[in-house]
């Protein structure tokens, strides 16, 4: 395959790794009122994001939605109670017009349909869900919210890193970074939960440079400076990771 097709398939790869690190840094709130489905439907969301907050009726979600303030607004239609999906939509509308809100329901009945397009919804899922959907519908409402606010991913001791703004702080003091320092950094938050190797950083860092020893240890030894001692770990003849503690 030509350079240039390879290098698109990357930039998405990467995007595709961006948006679900960011998904891991938000709340859900879910509404269903039957147990099985939104148990089961709760444990799939809660593989993507960092907490599903499930409510079994309307008035319940209302009152979630106004403690837990969540990030994105999952919800049925036919609930029981005075506040069934649609009227939790208006409600939350008068309030919130960005929140990124999706109906999952059974139901396909066109006036509920009609009533669901002109509140402004990311998203409307007919049951049974597909999980391909599913994920298309996440990343989406992550795009939403970053487009009007910058998503924070929380990292040990107190860091947290602006992906959009490329921005490192603690503590409220920003942290500099050269352009370098970013991209290796980034690399292994894409990869946390394991050793990123050798020849990845030659192939997403260096590229077309040759990746000398020297300069690799120069570039670790800058970025360890920024950080407590060891939340930068090394495998000897194998390559690095984050602390994950």
């Amino acid at each position: 395959m030509p350079p240039c097709f390879l290098e698109r398939i990357s930039v998405l790869l990467n995007m595709d790794k961006l948006l679900l690190e960011k998904l891991k840094t938000l709340t859900i709130l879910y509404a269903e009122d039957e147990e099985g489905i939104r148990k089961n439907i709760a444990k799939t969301l809660q593989y993507y994001v960092k907490k599903v907050i499930e409510a079994s009726c309307g008035e319940e979600a209302l009152t979630l939605y106004q403690i837990e303030k969540p990030d994105i607004v999952f919800t049925d239609i036919m609930m029981p109670g005075s506040i069934d999906g649609i009227e939790l939509v208006k409600i939350i509308r008068k309030e919130n017009t960005k929140i990124p809100i999706v109906i999952i329901t059974a139901h396909t009945d066109k006036d509920y349909l009609l009533k669901a397009v002109h509140l402004h919804l990311e998203q409307y899922i007919i049951k049974p869900i597909n999980l391909k959907n599913l994920k298309e519908t996440l990343m989406k409402c992550v795009e939403v919210i970053s487009s009007h606010r910058s998503i924070d991913m929380h990292l040990p001791l107190g860091y947290l890193y602006d992906f959009d703004n490329k921005v490192l702080s603690c503590n409220g003091e920003e942290i500099k970074l050269t352009r370098m320092q970013i991209a290796f950094f980034e690399i292994l938050l894409h990869n946390k939960h394991r050793i990123v190797t050798y020849d990845e950083l030659q192939e997403c860092i260096w590229q077309d440079q040759v990746m000398t020893d020297s300069a690799l240890k120069s570039l670790v030894k800058n970025l360890r400076q920024k950080f407590p001692k060891e939340y930068i770990v090394n495998l000897s003849g194998i390559g690095y990771k984050l602390v994950d503690r």
